[in-house]
């Protein structure tokens, strides 16, 4: 799957900013900030089993060979300075599109065939390049209806993809019906608007 191999991707990043901060008596750790805003944390465990955790971009963790883990902040600029190859390994952030449907169908606006382009190009100009669409319908219908076609309008944003070259193994497909509304209404409700697929170009 298209998220598994990203989370090992990160992973090895991860394994190699450590091994970089590491010596045989001081171990570094960096909190890094996500490309996309979102909060995260790491917890650190030093050799007396004490634990601090990070929750801050560039909170940093220095443990020694006894005590407890001493948090401080690291500099960006320097610490980019310093480790610049691992992070030229970081993958560019992701770029997000929306295409639009015709009522009850998974037939595409005029509009967003330029949207389609545009990921196309995006993801085609990335090394290893990964898409994952995922298809969204309004209110209108019951859940079973929309989940089915949320799948059906992913899938034909996959298939344009891939008649248009790109691999097929390097596309996912999902659809969420109307789970997540672009424009929350009541049910039975049309609204143009929540009719989409989301592309994510990784």
């Amino acid at each position: 799957m298209v998220r598994r191999r990203l989370a090992l991707a990160a992973s090895i990043l991860s394994a190699l900013l450590l091994a970089a901060c590491s010596t045989p008596s001081i171990t570094r750790v960096v909190l890094l900030p996500q490309a996309d805003g979102s909060a995260s944390a790491v917890v650190v465990r030093g050799n007396n089993d004490t634990e601090e955790t990070l929750s801050q971009p560039y909170q940093r963790a220095t443990a020694r060979s006894r005590g407890g883990p001493v948090i401080d902040k690291a500099d960006p600029a320097r610490l980019q300075a310093e480790n610049k190859a691992l992070f030229e390994l970081l993958p560019p952030p992701a770029l997000n599109y929306t295409v639009y449907f015709d009522t009850g169908g998974a037939v595409l606006t005029g509009t967003s065939q330029i949207a389609m382009n545009e990921a196309l190009k995006a993801a085609q100009a990335r090394s290893g390049g990964e898409i994952v669409v995922t298809g969204h319908t309004d209110t209108i219908g019951t859940q079973a209806r929309n989940d089915d076609l949320s799948r059906r309008r992913a899938e034909q944003v996959k298939q344009l993809f891939v008649t248009r070259g790109f691999p097929a193994q390097r596309i996912e497909a999902v659809g969420r019906g109307e789970r997540d509304l672009a424009i929350p209404t009541a049910d039975e409700v049309e609204e143009p608007r929540n009719r989409r697929v989301t592309i994510e170009v990784r």
